[in-house]
């Protein structure tokens, strides 16, 4: 069988990756016209926390993170963790909102989690001058996409998958070239790829600073809220989610709020070193899709699509998980038994 992958992303090269180890005997070619360091997550700071997911059913986002998070455990335990970009971290999350977190599911995946009482409360909001109404502490995963996606390809061509930098613009060139199933990871892409109207931009400024000193994230669940994530040389410092915004150029004000915001919550930060600022577009949409669909061709030709895209914010946290419910599908519709 002959696979085309559009995108190639975190939730791309994950797919490619997984069906190829499922399936060795597909042909599994991954078409892309960014490959990285030049995709979206590439910037991010990699962060496992599901984040802009719409209206996700709890209880799928809940199977995608732990699949997900369990997967990035075994690259910790393994001794992989330099490779690809591996940190284990302490996170505060807190949010204004007096009726808490709409879901908390992810408090019984990560390690550690606990919920800070009125006191401990009060004493933080005493030293970042706010007034969140509850808080979480927890160690999660950070997985920098800049270093995990050429990790990941490397493997994937060593088990005979292939790539081709070529922009699709309908499925019929794919159809027509012979492959008998496309998986459409063309996240922000699916817009004008299969015409979806509910895909839409949501984009992210951040920066990225040097210090070292910083070895706890932060990440403030409001609408104007700012995170603090540290990564293996640096910390990133955000951020925005901005709807149907497509400016990719980092925008002056959007720079004060994110070093004012991460300044005021961790005084620490004052004076660290700028080195970068980067924009990128999320996919958002009001849930993730995953699922198969039959397309046929302009000459009659019909092959089946699995679409993955609209992962929002959480590429990263989703990426196995969803990889693997590809894999399902393809079980599904060839009898052939996964080797995962």
């Amino acid at each position: 069988m002959r696979v085309a992958v559009v995108g190639a992303g975190v939730i791309g090269t994950t797919s490619a990756f997984a069906v190829k180890s499922s399936f060795p005997q597909f042909e599994v070619q991954i078409f892309s016209d960014k490959f990285s360091p030049a995709t979206t997550g590439d910037g991010s700071a990699g962060l496992w926390s599901p984040y802009l997911l719409g209206n996700t059913p709890y209880d799928k986002i809940s199977q995608w993170s732990e699949i997900t998070y369990r997967w990035l455990e075994n690259f910790w335990k393994a001794g992989l963790a330099s490779e690809i970009g591996l940190s284990l971290i302490p996170i505060y999350r807190v949010t204004s909102n007096p009726d808490g977190f709409s879901d908390l599911a992810w408090t019984k995946v990560v390690y550690g989690a606990y919920e800070l009482n009125a006191s401990e409360l009060e004493k933080l909001n005493a030293e970042w001058n706010a007034n969140y109404k509850h808080g979480w502490m927890f160690l999660t995963y950070t997985c920098e996409p800049v270093k995990l996606l050429p990790w990941l390809m490397k493997r994937f061509l060593q088990i005979g998958g292939k790539l081709r930098n070529r922009k699709i613009h309908t499925f019929n060139e794919l159809i027509d070239d012979g492959y008998d199933l496309i998986i459409n990871c063309s996240g922000l892409g699916a817009y004008k790829l299969v015409g979806d109207n509910a895909v839409k931009s949501i984009r992210g400024q951040v920066a990225r600073v040097t210090a070292s000193w910083v070895m706890h994230g932060l990440l403030v669940d409001d609408d104007d809220g700012n995170y603090i994530i540290p990564n293996i040389d640096s910390v990133v410092l955000g951020g925005t989610h901005q709807e149907n915004d497509f400016d990719c150029t980092p925008r002056k004000e959007d720079s004060e709020f994110i070093y004012n915001g991460c300044v005021r919550i961790l005084p620490a930060l004052k004076g660290a070193e700028i080195t970068k600022e980067w924009v990128g577009l999320r996919p958002g949409r009001y849930q993730v899709r995953i699922e198969a669909e039959v397309c046929r061709s302009s000459q009659g030709r019909q092959v089946t699509v699995i679409h993955n895209y609209g992962h929002g914010g959480s590429g990263v946290t989703l990426c196995w998980g969803c990889a693997l419910d590809v894999v399902n599908i393809v079980e599904n519709m060839t009898s052939l038994k996964s080797n995962l």
